[in-house]
Order: structure tokens, then sequence, then C-alpha cells
């Protein structure tokens, strides 16, 4: 699967400010980068460090006034898939490192407020079944609403409102797989078909030895996402962290099959 990204961000910032910005497509080994361009109009200051877990890149921005940022990319999406259901649940003690951190609760995900949950709604499945279950479980009790939660919205207020964006979605589903003593990390993407068109979050569990996307929202398919970066919830993938006041004049993203 072939993607093409387009992405235009017209932001303004009324004092000199730093930026944290993460828009780039991920060069890893599940999906091939090619005719990549970046122009950051007007930054004063711009140095790329590794993203978490060294997939992605930030770049580092000190701005002031307006900036426009233009990003294009061709992705080839070549990752293996498999039927979550399917797939085996690691014990925590077989774990590799890299997996610990995301069996921890998080500032979005408290994935200890779920336990109960889990134990009553989700008994008698395990590993990759219990994951598919929670997926359904999720998709079927929220409701897909714009503007339904804010910064602050944490995974228990979202199973207490039953409403949000894919975010919400997959802080939601992060809790609940965590509780489940299965390790959970949020995933920022591109994909087609997403509506409104925009930047995309997703959850991804760790079964089986590798780590495996999963989107409750049903927007989008493991085969057809363009992995941006990850981390422990929406605080450590934010396409944009401003350390300091700013203005949105407008921002497009658009992602087409190819």
């Amino acid at each position: 699967m072939d993607l093409q990204i387009n992405v235009a961000l017209d932001y303004r910032f009324a004092e000199p400010c730093d930026v944290l910005l993460q828009i780039e497509a991920a060069a890893i080994p599940e999906q091939v980068v090619s005719d990549t361009a970046l122009t950051v109009a007007e930054a004063a200051h711009f140095a790329r460090v590794p993203a978490q877990d060294h997939i992605g890149e930030r770049i580092w921005l000190r701005v002031a006034g307006r900036v426009e940022v233009e990003y294009r990319a061709r992705v080839r999406v070549q990752r293996m898939l498999a039927d979550i259901a399917d797939l085996p649940q690691v014990p925590p003690h077989m774990l590799p490192g890299e997996a610990v951190p995301y069996l921890m609760p998080s500032r979005y995900c408290p994935s200890n407020r779920f336990v109960d949950l889990i134990a009553d709604e989700f008994a008698g499945r395990e590993g990759g079944a219990k994951v598919a279950a929670m997926r359904d479980w999720v998709a079927g009790h929220l409701t897909y609403e714009a503007g339904a939660s804010h910064v602050e919205t944490t995974a228990v207020d979202t199973f207490l409102d039953r409403k949000g964006i894919c975010r919400d979605y997959a802080h939601l589903m992060i809790a609940l797989a965590r509780a489940a003593d299965i390790p959970a990390r949020i995933a920022s993407v591109y994909a087609p078909g997403v509506t409104p068109p925009d930047f995309h979050a997703v959850a991804e569990v760790f079964l089986g030895g590798a780590w495996h996307l999963v989107d409750a929202t049903g927007m989008a398919g493991a085969h057809d996402m363009a992995k941006i970066g990850i981390g422990r919830d929406a605080g450590d993938v934010a396409f944009l962290t401003a350390f300091g006041a700013m203005e949105m004049v407008s921002q497009s993203v658009s992602v087409a099959k190819v």
C-alpha cells in the first residue's frame, strides 16, 4: 500500500517560542518513506532529535510571528499483518525491556482504574482474543463526536462520557489493555479515509512478541497506516507542542492511496 501525504500548518506566535514538531512519517522497517520534503518558514532555530523509543524524529524550532510548515512524502506500508484474535499474550516476566514501560498507568491512561472492569467484562478471554473483545467493546460503547473532549480528557472521562475523538478511543483501548497486563501504547499515524482528514491516533498492543496496531474507531486498518511516532499516551505524540502562546491560522492534512 502506497500513501501520498501532504500537510500544511500555519500558526502565529505573538512572542518568541520554542516548538517541538513531530509530523514526518517514521523511517522504520515496516514502511518505506520516499519523495519527502519539509519546509519551515521563518524559524530561527531548527534541530532534529530522536523521538520516543527512536521511532521517528522530533524537530526543535525557535519561532516568532507567523510560521508556515509544509510536509509531503510518499510512504509504502509493508508491515506484517496478523489477526489480533489469534495472537498469544506474552507473560509479564517474559516481556522485553522495550515493552515494560507500556504496562504502567500514564497521565491519560490510568489503567489501574479499569482492573475491575476487565475482570467483570472480559473474563474467560485471553491474549489477542481479549484485545479483540476490548476493541469491539470500545467501538460499540463510544460515539465519535468532534469537540466532545479536550486536552485534559483521560480514558476515565471517556469511559464515563461514552464519546470522544480518535485519541480518546485510543486512550481507552490502551488503558483496558494495560489493565489486563498487556503492554499498550499510542501511535500517531497518517491514514486515508479518516473523517475529518487529520492526524490520527490509534492503539498499539504487544502480542506474540511484536507490536500490532488497533484502531477502535474502525476508520483505518493496519495495512494502510503510516506511523509517525509512538508514546505512552497523546502527550508523547503531539504533532506540535508549543512552550508558549500560539494561534492556529489554518491547518490541513491530506492522505491518499496511490
